[in-house]
């Protein structure tokens, strides 16, 4: 009689790597073993899970009483929160239903020339224009575009003033170039800019400079110090050893090997992460211009302290728009930087938005 007619020997187990003889008891012993363990470790998942959403609600509610969320003076009620948003959009009616009243916000944007200066732009259109005041004069081609275009002026300012000594301190700081410790020492200058905010640089440098944008663009200048240098470390770090070793077997000294052999290979991620801290700086020159420092933020602090809520609403919408053009700017450049991203022309970009959009929505 054959092995397979015998009924007292188990089939082949092959689950696992286990033994084909093994009797069938101990198979299935063994499978109710792991079986228990899954269970067990499901288990204990689930009141990981529990354990760690109770601590976190329970953190969470210090933090709210530590912030005076639930004092009384927060006045935190849906109640008062609808009535205050009156204050922010003021509404118009139309045939009894109420609009948001978008000609009160132009009003204010035109009357404190938010986004277009008529004085400045009107030197360009007399006859003959002034062009040299605003090519070699103190005017400068942002002036037109009103506390937008200082806006925008401080945040590209402050990024093209930082980006050498980012550069420079980037290479330092990195161990492939200068060993440890000696690196630590510009990755420790570094962390100590990071480590203070862009409108706290901004109240040191008022106290040297004076109050005005000159203070906010110094201090984002040295803000993206900090931020960019410590983004190109790590792309340096990350570096492929090959075209390095390479240089270095053909005799190449230390200064070609940085340029030719480290450089050059992070060159298009270089370009893509000073403009995203372009985007990070103009929203930073937002922040330091509430504390006087010239731009829309300014213009944000002064009438919040009017109690000019519409008026805040309006320039609120600016910095959008202005938010806005930087990052499709810079979200263009850095796909063209990209050879596997789909070229296209401004007018494309810019017309073809909805039809894009209504692709992206039935993807």
């Amino acid at each position: 009689m054959t092995d397979s007619a015998d009924p007292d020997r188990s089939e082949a187990v092959t689950d696992g790597g286990t033994d084909r003889s093994q009797p069938l008891e101990s198979a299935s012993a063994e499978v109710n073993e792991q079986y228990e363990n899954i269970r067990q470790t499901r288990r204990r998942r689930a009141i990981g899970w529990i354990v760690g959403t109770l601590g976190l609600l329970f953190i969470t509610l210090q933090g709210l009483a530590a912030t005076e969320f639930f004092d009384d003076n927060t006045r935190f009620t849906w109640s008062h929160f609808v009535e205050r948003m009156g204050d922010y959009f003021p509404t118009t009616d139309y045939g009894g239903v109420p609009f948001l009243d978008v000609g009160t916000y132009w009003e204010f944007i035109q009357a404190n020339n938010l986004i277009y200066d008529p004085e400045v732009g009107g030197l360009l259109f007399q006859f003959p224009p002034e062009l040299y005041n605003f090519v070699f004069g103190e005017l400068g081609m942002f002036t037109i575009f009103g506390e937008a275009g200082t806006t925008l002026a401080m945040g590209l300012v402050g990024t093209i003033l930082g980006f050498p000594l980012a550069l420079v301190f980037s290479v330092f700081g990195s161990e492939r170039v200068t060993p440890f410790p000696i690196n630590f020492i510009f990755r420790a200058i570094m962390s100590f800019i990071r480590a203070i905010p862009a409108i706290i640089w901004a109240l040191i440098f008022v106290a040297l400079v004076g109050l005005g944008a000159a203070a906010a663009t110094l201090a984002i200048a040295l803000n993206t110090i900090g931020n960019l240098g410590r983004l190109f470390v790590e792309e340096l770090e990350e570096l492929e050893e090959g075209p390095i070793e390479a240089m270095r077997t053909t005799g190449a000294n230390k200064s070609q090997i940085v340029f030719f052999g480290m450089l050059s290979q992070v060159r298009t991620s270089f370009i893509a992460w000073t403009l995203y801290i372009f985007e990070i700086n103009v929203r930073a020159a937002v922040t330091v211009g509430v504390i006087g420092a010239g731009g829309l933020g300014a213009v944000v602090r002064n009438q919040e302290n009017f109690l000019a809520y519409g008026n805040m609403m309006a320039t609120l919408f600016v910095i959008f728009v202005l938010i806005f053009v930087v990052e499709l700017f810079s979200q263009r450049l850095r796909a063209r930087l990209r050879s596997d991203e789909e070229k296209m022309g401004w007018r494309e970009l810019l017309f073809g938005l909805p039809n894009r959009f209504a692709r992206s929505l039935t993807k």
